[in-house]
């Protein structure tokens, strides 16, 4: 901490093991349909010059239930509205949770549930993240991740929980009628990569990760 912007609220500060009190950040957080994957919003604290806010703050976040260990943070631009980067995970055992936000533009994120068991196994969810509102979304490992983006000029950044395996890549196609994602962009616009034109469908795919309840 420290070029004079933190906040000095201390209402949701706590003490820590020397007896100074910390603060934790507040966010709103918002669980989604499936079960783990969650939307925050960090506070902003803003002023005439703009704003300061915690992205990150693992107190926080283990309050509200993400533990996730983050090693890792990765960053994308896309020059295209209607670019769709996914729909994307790793294999165990390199499998990721992701913490996804969005640095400039707009995206629609979208989280599958892929764990085998699952009472939710197969179905969607998706929420809209800006640069201008700080929104960020948790993705827990056993599930599916790719985003659609919203505006041209777009970058988005993730923290991941296990570093990148090129021999644990691996994906399901954008528009696997099994998954029925509602893609907020036209079929006939969509830019993709070639890798991800060439992934494989939901329905040939035997998931290695198992609900736990």
């Amino acid at each position: 901490m420290g070029d004079g912007d933190e906040p000095c609220d201390t209402a949701a500060g706590m003490l820590d093991r020397a007896g100074v009190r910390t603060f934790i950040a507040a966010m709103d957080v918002k669980p989604l349909s499936l079960p783990g994957v969650i939307l925050l919003t960090p506070r902003r604290f803003s002023d005439s010059r703009g704003y300061f806010s915690e992205t990150y703050n693992e107190r926080a976040f283990q309050a509200a239930g993400i533990t996730a260990k983050f090693i890792q943070d990765n960053q994308s631009y896309s020059a295209k509205r209607g670019t769709i980067r996914g729909l994307h995970f790793q294999l165990p055992p390199a499998a990721q949770a992701k913490l996804v936000r969005v640095l400039q533009g707009s995206v629609y994120d979208v989280a599958v549930d892929m764990r085998a068991g699952s009472p939710t196994y197969g179905r969607w969810d998706g929420a809209t993240l800006t640069a201008s509102g700080g929104e960020q979304l948790f993705v827990p490992r056993g599930f599916l991740h790719g985003f659609c983006t919203l505006e041209p000029d777009t970058m988005v950044a993730y923290k991941v929980d296990e570093f990148y395996a090129p021999a644990s890549d691996s994906g399901i196609i954008w528009n696997d009628p099994a998954i029925g994602v509602r893609w907020p962009v036209a079929a006939a616009d969509v830019v993709l990569s070639d890798k991800d034109q060439k992934l494989g469908s939901f329905a040939a795919f035997s998931s290695p990760f198992r609900y736990e309840g």
